[in-house]
């Protein structure tokens, strides 16, 4: 559980702050884009597949999740971090959305997200259409 403010998205990027006042923690899913996290308060543990230890971050540390790549995440409470995706980013909401879908069902966030990043994409995709017609 965490609460996340999209800051900027895009099919190719996006920057978000995400927070948690509680322990949490989770799967971190698998993408077609390289994820930075940067530590702004708390700690951040992962435990990287393949490997036999976790490692545990604290503020002023980045992090990379290349793509591909997939850990063990766990955030303590009061843990605020900046977040950079860069690839291609549509399958990622298919992860990131799943629990919402499947396990809360909480409509009104998941259409709000749905809103947010299509309203992005479509900004993005007019752009691009707009300098194409030039």
């Amino acid at each position: 559980m965490g609460s996340m403010c999209l800051l900027r998205a895009s099919l190719t990027k996006y920057v978000l702050l995400f927070g948690t006042a509680i322990d949490t923690g989770g799967h971190s899913g698998r993408y077609w884009a390289d994820i930075y996290y940067a530590i702004v308060l708390g700690t951040f543990r992962q435990w990287k597949e393949g490997m036999t230890r976790s490692e545990i971050y604290y503020p002023r540390d980045t992090i990379v999740q290349k793509s591909g790549d997939v850990m063990a995440v766990q955030w303590s409470a009061g843990t605020w971090i900046v977040e950079y995706g860069r690839g291609f980013i549509p399958p990622s909401l298919i992860f990131v959305l799943s629990d919402t879908i499947f396990s809360t069902q909480d409509v009104v966030t998941l259409f709000s997200t749905f809103r947010i990043c299509a309203k992005a994409f479509l900004v993005e995709a007019s752009a691009y259409f707009s300098q194409l017609a030039q």
